[in-house]
């Protein structure tokens, strides 16, 4: 039991009739909400000034009122006023969304970790390039979503998977995206992170966990028939834990 509520309070994973974002686990989640945010304020000013102008015009201007419509050519002055403002309007958020743009695109050269992820019909197989075994075989495990049947006491449905992805928190970690067959994308939304698995080609993407937690994501790429059925599932545990935790991921593998 509880093992039960120490899961469910770590778990980020999307709740009925959410609206607003998950909590960001990563700087880069977070610069997303921040930019959602800073646009936001614009967009309620802009929505609020033409819905002024709209009703001030249907009001002053009907038919009751103005039984001769006025003509007016042209006005240098407002022409002016609505080109510069929304330059500048444009100016404040191009500021942002490049910097977090660049930061997205940001590789890291030296990462503790490398996982590899490679998209299948329909699971997800993921490689620890940095951890071989006597063989001189990388860490290699497959991951399934758990049938609703054999879900146990508050894990997710469609979004549980057998295997999950064990990474350090507080730790860069560089992921490798590939696919075997289709089309396919690694996304995360606490993470921040939606990655395309396109075959014979690596994408690569980082990301720097703050905190632990379980988080929960799916492929983003139709792929199939059993396309909604190919959940993600990144547990990041503390660095003390992530030895003993792969450790036993690597003793089935190598069996």
């Amino acid at each position: 039991m509880l093992d039960w509520l120490f899961t469910t309070a770590l778990s980020d994973a999307a709740e009925p009739l959410q609206l607003s974002f998950q909590d960001a686990a990563t700087p880069m989640m977070q610069g997303i909400i921040d930019l959602h945010h800073d646009i936001m304020f614009f967009l309620i000013i802009i929505l609020v000034f033409v819905l002024w102008i709209l009703v001030r015009a249907m009001w002053h201007f009907r038919a009751k009122k103005n039984q001769i419509p006025q003509r007016i050519v042209h006005g240098t002055t407002i022409e002016i006023i609505w080109t510069i403002v929304p330059s500048i309007i444009l100016m404040f958020i191009a500021i942002p969304s490049f910097a977090l743009l660049y930061s997205l695109d940001e590789v890291v050269v030296d990462p503790s970790l490398t996982l590899k992820a490679i998209g299948h019909q329909w699971y997800w197989t993921y490689e620890y390039s940095d951890y071989n075994s006597s063989d001189e075989q990388s860490l290699t495990f497959d991951s399934y979503m758990i049938p609703e049947e054999d879900l146990d006491l508050g894990q997710l449905r469609l979004l549980e998977v057998d295997n999950r992805v064990v990474v350090p928190a507080k730790s860069h970690i560089r992921i490798l995206v590939t696919s075997a067959d289709v089309l396919h994308s690694w996304a995360v939304p606490s993470l921040g992170v939606k990655c395309d698995a396109v075959p014979g080609r690596l994408n690569q993407t980082s990301i720097l966990l703050e905190r632990e937690g379980v988080f929960y994501g799916q492929c983003s790429e139709i792929c199939g028939t059993n396309h909604a059925f190919m959940p993600i599932v990144v547990e990041a545990v503390s660095r003390k834990d992530y030895g003993s935790r792969v450790s036993a991921q690597l003793i089935p593998a190598q069996a």
